[in-house]
């Protein structure tokens, strides 16, 4: 997998966007230019959109209105305040701002979807958005008000009103209305749109595909992280590895079993204390034994949601579409969201799973009853010291959180525009959620690294197991001890997560496990 860091310039031809790529350009800042095909197929698409229209053939959202009204005739004259008028009564979504990387990313993806050049918009129109693009205009967006059906119409709409020179953007970190911002960045706004072109810019899975692509992508790193983490509370743990020998995992024949089980040798190789306590029992606890069951289902659901999430990155989801060789104009339903809904609940329930079983790792580290030798609650001065005991209850509150966040979207639906759109995907509301579980279990995983460098200095105070940690282990534990000390009183211990917490979502342990073990992922 490519670092979406090392992308600094992105050519956009429809066809060819990876999820690093899109990462690249929407969180990164990575530069994009248009491929001379795609401006040529544009432009030959918008020939025919007015072709259609001169000779007034019926054609949903050229010549009539939208929705329920498609059965209206809309005169030639009327055809830009048609498309205008659509943006206008379709911005209507309420809530929190997307992040700016999300709205990057959508105007990014639409960008890419009318390169394939069967949408009918102008060029213009998406040379408008790269320069907004590449100049750091980004429009205001509201989370919520997205069906996921006919695409995500609402946060389009608010991001279609800024290349009209209204509604609101940001630009150099200042909120403005998009006139300001357009004309602070030196972007010619249109005063309006032509026909098609509503429809080109809000109809879409523009909205849902850009959050949860960002979703998912962080998904995969919290998934070694789950690797990381968990191995070294097996450590603190004294587990046994006879559970992770490959024989055991080839002989199922789950690949991201496999592939777990692989790191996890790979993280404890050179490691003293689990070298001095095999043979300590027969068998461990399943959220020590069964990390590479657990943590390698969500390796493969992850790689069937990147897979889907590939094909949308490039998929062409207006309506109608309209096809040069016989100049037809075809009223489909590339617009619906279940695609990316499913897989983006797929999503939510995966990351919630990586998030439940580290908080059973921590549950065992600070359970006396449970932890192989350890103190209680990992106290040195047990009774006036509480120690980790809320750490753990902080973690449990996050997990049943993320249980009700992971009930799934896509299995609801409620019917729009005078039942015409009566099933939708509810798509949007998949990919938002999946964020928050997200958010919710990297904490997670940020309170057990916490927890596991505090058992692994008991483990090592005790001293029945040795003290050497394994070479990426050490390199782990040395790093948060940078930050941390270790905990001998209660002391007001939020800051030392927040530490931890910043570790854990800045990548750098990734880096630090990356440099020392390549072959890690």
């Amino acid at each position: 997998m490519e670092n979406p860091k090392d992308l600094k310039r992105i050519v956009l031809d429809g066809h060819s966007l990876t999820l690093e790529s899109f990462l690249a350009v929407a969180r990164y800042g990575a530069k994009v230019s248009l491929a001379p095909s795609a401006l040529e197929a544009m432009k030959r698409s918008r020939a025919l959109a007015e072709k259609i229209g001169a000779e007034r053939r019926v054609a949903y959202g050229i010549t009539t209105g939208f929705g329920d009204f498609a059965t209206v005739a809309v005169p030639e004259e009327m055809s830009a305040t048609l498309s205008t008028n659509l943006i206008l009564s379709h911005c209507t979504g309420t809530g929190d701002p997307y992040p700016e990387e999300a709205v990057r990313g959508m105007m990014l993806l639409r960008a890419n979807a009318l390169c394939v050049g069967i949408s009918g918009v102008r060029p213009l129109l998406v040379e408008m958005l790269v320069e907004m693009l590449n100049k750091g205009v980004t429009p205001v967006v509201p989370e919520k008000g997205s069906l996921g059906a006919s695409g995500d119409l609402a946060p389009l709409s608010h991001m279609g009103l800024v290349l009209l020179g209204r509604g609101e953007a940001t630009y150099k970190g200042e909120k403005l209305s998009g006139a300001e911002a357009m004309a602070r960045a030196g972007i010619a706004t249109v005063p309006t749109l032509v026909s098609k072109e509503g429809l080109g810019i809000t109809n879409g899975t523009c909205a849902m595909t850009s959050v949860g692509a960002l979703h998912l992508y962080d998904t995969l790193q919290a998934a070694q992280l789950a690797d990381l983490i968990g191995s070294l509370s097996l450590t603190a743990l004294t587990g046994q590895l006879d559970a992770f020998q490959e024989r055991m995992h080839t002989a199922r024949g789950q690949k991201g079993q496999i592939q777990v089980a692989r790191n996890l040798r790979m993280l404890t190789e050179g490691s003293e204390i689990v070298r001095r306590s095999q043979g300590d029992r027969v068998q461990d606890a399943y959220a020590l034994r069964c990390m590479p069951q657990v943590h390698g289902a969500v390796r493969d659901a992850l790689e069937f949601i990147a897979a889907k999430v590939s094909i949308e990155l490039n998929a062409v989801t207006d309506n109608p579409l309209m096809f040069l060789e016989d100049e037809a104009v075809i009223s489909g339903g590339n617009f619906h969201g279940e695609p990316m809904a499913l897989p983006f609940d797929f999503l939510g329930i995966a990351c919630a799973e990586l998030g439940s079983i580290s908080e059973r790792r921590i549950e065992r580290m600070v359970n006396a009853a449970l932890s192989n030798g350890l103190t209680p609650f990992l106290t040195t001065e047990g009774g006036v010291n509480s120690g980790f005991m809320i750490v753990q209850y902080t973690a449990a509150s996050m997990v049943s959180e993320n249980k009700v966040l992971a009930h799934p979207a896509c299995v609801d639906s409620i019917p729009s525009s005078a039942n015409q759109e009566d099933f939708v995907s509810m798509g949007t509301t998949a990919a938002r959620k999946a964020g928050d579980i997200l958010e919710n279990t990297l904490s997670v995983l940020a309170y057990e690294l916490l927890t596991a460098c505090q058992a692994v200095d008991i483990r090592r105070r005790k001293g029945t197991h040795g003290s050497g940690l394994s070479p990426v282990h050490e390199a782990i534990f040395a790093r948060v001890r940078e930050k941390v000390a270790f905990y001998d009183r209660d002391r007001e211990i939020w800051p030392d997560i927040r530490e931890v917490e910043k570790m854990v979502r800045s990548g750098e342990l990734l880096d630090i496990a990356h440099e020392l073990l390549p072959t890690f992922r």
